[in-house]
């Protein structure tokens, strides 16, 4: 024994019912992360790609559910009168490496859906390899208004102090 008090510096053993909390705990949180990474590898999920990367696998990723980040390429759209049916072109940007793929899509689009616009397009890789866009599967990206450098703090923020 040390000290006055007469305290030992020993610890007292976890009470059988403490341990069994602590390991369930454990248990748990490692099932639930399993868990997540298993439902997230299965078929249904999507893969995320530029398209450069589709073009350069594109047996591998045909039959599976994509989403392709690429540009519009300029004058490339294409509407069939009177219809919701679009034919356009994708493409990657440098430093990506040059690459380009067609697209289908019958829909409505956004807005913002233009020549040279940068584009999210969700679908799957046709057998002539062309991107089959399933209904609602672009998205398009709000073109940046200002260049770095092109607005000051003052006239960012209203009642911002003078630099």
């Amino acid at each position: 024994m040390n000290g006055a008090a007469g305290q030992s510096d020993a610890r007292a053993p976890l009470s059988r019912g403490t341990a069994l909390k602590i390991v369930g705990s454990v248990v748990a949180v490692v099932g639930a992360v399993g868990a997540v990474l298993y439902l997230s590898a299965l078929p249904g999920g999507e893969y995320y790609k530029h398209v450069d990367e589709v073009m350069t696998n594109v047996d591998q990723m045909r039959g599976k559910n994509l989403q392709v980040h690429g540009y519009v390429v300029k004058d490339s759209i294409l509407q069939k009168r009177g219809s919701l049916e679009y034919k356009f072109k994708l493409e990657t940007r440098a430093p990506r490496a040059s690459a380009v793929i067609e697209a289908e899509y019958r829909g409505l689009v956004p807005d913002n859906f233009k020549s040279e616009a940068e584009v999210v397009a969700k679908g799957t890789i046709t057998s002539d390899n062309r991107l089959a866009v399933v209904p609602d599967g672009i998205s398009a990206k709000c073109p940046t208004k200002y260049k770095p450098g092109e607005v000051k703090l003052s006239e960012a923020m209203p009642g911002a102090p003078q630099r």
